[in-house]
């Protein structure tokens, strides 16, 4: 059954502030508080370049899920709650599902834990299912009471991105009759020291697509989408995925995984290059994400298209970047902003030209709003998602 698959509500929490207005001024100004450097994230508090949530979250009252993942989760969650609460009563407990995706879950935890611990030993208290990955989705249905199906999946950055083709497999096969998608992930030291172990983050905010590149900044937030097959504002056109498996941490240097993924997912909405009006791009500031993307992008949209990486005003989120950028997708279609690519604009020579947005640019009055998202991950997972407003 190929029902359409719509958006009841969405929220997101990021770099970029707490509410859908915040993002979209941030859109629209291209200045993102939560970008700066922070020396909470490394050892002996060297300084990092980050995208960070800001402000306090209350504590989460059952300590098996009291993470700073959850509780910046639990603050995205709070815009729609009522949203969701109406959806429940609706079709009843049973029938509501939680596909969530993270990479980090609650790994900032454990690391407290073994550094606060007496040699060989850990406190008494600490609870290890907080650093499961299933943990965001077995909060949310504790904290909504809901017996449908709930998972997660972890697949690097194309986590939560892989939740949207789950949650969509699920309504098709009449398993849910809505599915809450998740994607959040937070900042910890494993990650922010793993990545400068690569060599890939920069010391100051990331520039993809520029000559003076170089690396990405790490990143933390979570979005959350409502979604069933009744008609909604938005709707999830298309999805494409792939895996290349090219390497464990590199990208096949030509892209075809990357291609094969956003072909898919315009053959999935019945859709040609042109109908596309954005895509959001991985663009993480590296170099070989930064060649091999240029080079799918030109292949697959040979007369060119709008497009943007928003990394700069987010930090890579890592398991939520799909779900953060998907949001901010859907701000693009709501608000009529197309999302600025931030940076020094000193286009790499050795890279097909892109046609990246400035600021202050919105969609020509008769675009449909069509926007693809991509995320790209270690292991040659690839995905992409086509979002619209409703027809």
């Amino acid at each position: 059954m190929n029902a359409r698959i719509f958006i009841q509500a969405f929220s997101s929490v990021s770099a970029m502030g707490g509410a859908l207005n915040a993002h979209a001024e941030v859109l629209r100004s291209g200045q993102s508080p939560g970008m700066g450097l922070a020396t909470t994230w490394r050892k002996k508090s060297a300084p990092a370049f980050v995208g960070a949530v800001e402000g306090q979250f209350p504590s989460i009252r059952n300590k098996e899920h009291d993470t700073r993942n959850n509780r910046i989760l639990q603050a995205s969650l709070t815009a729609i709650e009522t949203n969701i609460q109406t959806t429940i009563a609706t079709i009843g407990h049973s029938r509501f599902a939680i596909v969530a995706g993270t990479s980090t879950s609650g790994i900032a935890e454990a690391e407290d834990a073994l550094l606060c611990r007496p040699p060989g030993e850990i406190s008494d208290d600490y609870e290890y299912a907080r650093q499961e990955f299933g943990s965001p989705a077995a909060f949310l249905a504790d904290l909504l009471g809901t017996t449908g199906p709930s998972f997660a999946l972890s697949t690097a950055c194309t986590s939560s991105s892989n939740a949207f083709i789950s949650a969509r497999r699920l309504l098709r096969q009449g398993v849910a009759d809505a599915v809450l998608v998740v994607g959040a992930d937070s900042l910890c030291r494993t990650t922010v020291e793993g990545f400068i172990a690569l060599e890939a983050v920069a010391t100051d905010r990331c520039q993809p697509m520029s000559a003076n590149r170089k690396g990405i900044n790490i990143g933390e937030g979570a979005s959350v989408f409502l979604l069933s097959r009744e008609s909604g504002p938005l709707e999830l056109l298309g999805v494409g995925e792939s895996c290349d498996a090219y390497h464990l941490s590199s990208p096949d240097p030509q892209g075809r995984g990357a291609e094969a993924a956003m072909r898919a997912a315009l053959h999935d909405a019945g859709l040609v290059a042109t109908d596309i009006d954005y895509v959001n791009l991985h663009a993480t500031g590296t170099i070989k994400n930064d060649q091999m993307e240029s080079l799918a992008m030109a292949r697959v949209f040979p007369a060119g298209v709008t497009c943007s990486g928003t990394k700069p005003l987010t930090g890579h989120a890592l398991g939520a970047a799909g779900a953060i950028e998907a949001a901010l997708c859907c701000v693009a279609i709501t608000d009529n902003i197309i999302p600025p690519h931030i940076w020094d604009g000193q286009p790499d020579p050795d890279l097909p030209p892109l046609r990246l947005a400035g600021l202050g640019q919105c969609f020509p009055p008769a675009a449909r709003r069509i926007c693809m998202t991509n995320n790209f991950a270690f292991g040659g997972s690839n995905v992409s998602l086509i979002f619209s407003a409703t027809r």
